[in-house]
């Protein structure tokens, strides 16, 4: 028998109100992929985090190569050869990608040696980063490639993946799974969590099962279906998604002409966007991370009100100077894909950040109804299954799938007219994501005008009446789902579709 590498026993982590790990063991040996699977919740990243020396437990044992040890921070796990992407990333806003990289290497190391390194595996990883560019210009996705980069420069005996691919394109996906293999080959061990069944049983050769923080069941994914994968985890399958055709009703969002320069170094301009969504459709935007989705979102959403005022118009109104707030009265709601931040404020209670959108528990003279507040929360949390203590607790005590559920609800619950969404499933687990597509469908079909900028293709391809791809700050002509196919879309993504400025400069450079 080959000894374990890692081997957890009887490891359990309590927070007031909760306990997030009860007497888990777990075992990985060399050279092995080992999922761990669960539900928002089950307590899957506070065991990566134990394991990383970022939380400490408080009973049970951590052996490494056969050896009891305490790692008392994450140095000390790096130290060992453990490293670890988060689903959240640890990431200085202010520094650029390359100092954030340095922090967690060597400093004997020149930061000019690092940033030729960054450049060395991003491009053997096809993992596109500039090393120069600061953290707070990155996209959510562009986050998690550095994430990626600054773990695998380390070199380690163990690495942990949280949520690795949830932001990556298909084509992105199989070029990390190239490298993830390669380093299973070369003895390293990896510790993956992802809520891609269908990723999990093409990579790992071993599984545990979470549920409500303790082990429900130990398999090989690769014996496994994603139906029977399902019942371990969540304890039934998730239900089968039936969009009907429908024929789409007015206009609700007009884009005519937006053009934009960018208002950083790294971002991207938008040129000439023409886009329409009507009342009763889902309007699907995909595109690799970084290529002008959030300029777009931040234009649409009223947070940039630079465009002209008739470029945009909600409801038939001009709205491209408004705010945020006059969008609202229009019937607009956002869901932005930073979920703590910009959708949710980490230090407030969930009843709080409601306020952030909705106004129903306000009363005279702007006094707030705290039991209508209250109320209106514990509707949310219930009806989107959010596993929370309650209405007061803070947006930062929840997992990221769960504060995610509750956000979605937040602005589904509110009835808008057009919903805007990005990453709608980001981080949230197969039962959650089932429930939070269906609930964008039953809004369609109650005559909402709904745009959904995901890098989830399968996602966009279950409920999307129409798709556009955006490349480069432009975007290509509207696709019916019935002709749109995974080749053709990622052919798009590069910018090649007919009569785009892309196909031309990829002609001639082919030429």
């Amino acid at each position: 028998m080959t000894p374990p590498l890692l081997s957890l026993q009887g490891i359990t982590k309590r927070y007031p109100g909760v306990v997030a790990n009860q007497d888990v063991s777990l075992t990985v040996l060399p050279g092995q992929a080992h999922a761990v699977l669960g539900e928002n919740g089950a307590g899957k990243s506070t065991l990566m985090k134990i394991i990383y020396g970022s939380v400490k437990p408080d009973e049970g044992t951590l052996l490494f190569k056969g050896r009891p040890v305490h790692i008392r921070n994450p140095q000390e796990a790096r130290k060992l050869g453990i490293s670890m992407v988060f689903q959240h990333f640890s990431l200085f806003d202010t520094l650029t990608v390359a100092e954030n990289v340095w922090l967690g290497l060597d400093k004997s190391l020149p930061l000019a040696e690092v940033t030729r390194r960054i450049e060395a595996k991003a491009s053997e990883y096809g993992l596109d980063i500039e090393p120069q560019r600061p953290v707070h210009t990155l996209s959510v996705g562009e986050m998690q490639r550095v994430g990626i980069i600054r773990a695998l420069l380390s070199d380690p005996q163990l690495l942990i993946l949280d949520e690795p691919t949830s932001v990556l394109t298909p084509l992105a996906v199989e070029k990390l799974f190239v490298v993830l293999h390669k380093l299973v080959e070369q003895g390293c061990s990896l510790l993956y969590i992802s809520h891609k069944l269908h990723e999990i049983r093409a990579l790992c050769s071993a599984c545990t099962v979470l549920r409500a923080g303790q082990v429900t069941g130990v398999c090989d994914p690769r014996e496994e279906s994603n139906a029977s994968l399902s019942r371990l985890m969540i304890g039934a399958e998730p239900p089968t998604l039936a969009p009907t055709p429908r024929t789409a009703g007015d206009v609700v969002l007009q884009v005519q002409n937006l053009s934009l320069p960018k208002e950083d170094p790294f971002g991207v301009d938008l040129q000439g966007i023409d886009l329409q969504v009507r009342a009763g459709e889902v309007v699907g935007l995909a595109g690799v991370s970084g290529n002008g989705q959030r300029e777009l979102l931040w234009a649409l959403s009223g947070e940039d009100r630079r465009a002209a005022a008739d470029s945009i118009r909600v409801a038939g109104q001009a709205a491209g100077r408004m705010g945020p707030g006059a969008r609202r009265a229009l019937g607009l709601h956002f869901v932005p894909e930073e979920r703590l931040g910009r959708g949710a404020v980490p230090s407030m209670s969930l009843a709080q950040n409601l306020l952030l959108t909705r106004k129903e528990a306000l009363g005279a003279g702007g006094w707030i109804r705290t039991g209508a507040l209250a109320e209106q929360a514990r509707s949310i949390i219930e009806r989107f299954k959010v596993k929370a203590s309650g209405p007061d607790a803070a947006a930062r005590s929840l997992s990221g799938g769960n504060l995610q559920k509750f956000i979605v609800g937040r602005e589904i619950s509110a009835q808008p007219t057009l919903l805007i969404v990005s990453q709608p499933t980001w981080g949230v687990d197969v039962g959650a994501s089932a429930q939070i597509r269906g609930e964008i469908l039953a809004l369609r079909d109650a005559g909402c005008a709904v745009l959904v900028v995901s890098e989830e293709l399968e996602e966009l391809f279950e409920i999307s009446d129409r798709l556009h791809v955006i490349a480069k700050g432009q975007l290509s002509p509207s696709l019916p789902r019935s002709e749109a196919t995974v080749e053709r879309i990622g052919e798009w993504m590069s910018g090649l579709w007919p009569g785009a400025a892309g196909m031309k400069e990829g002609a001639h450079a082919a030429a």
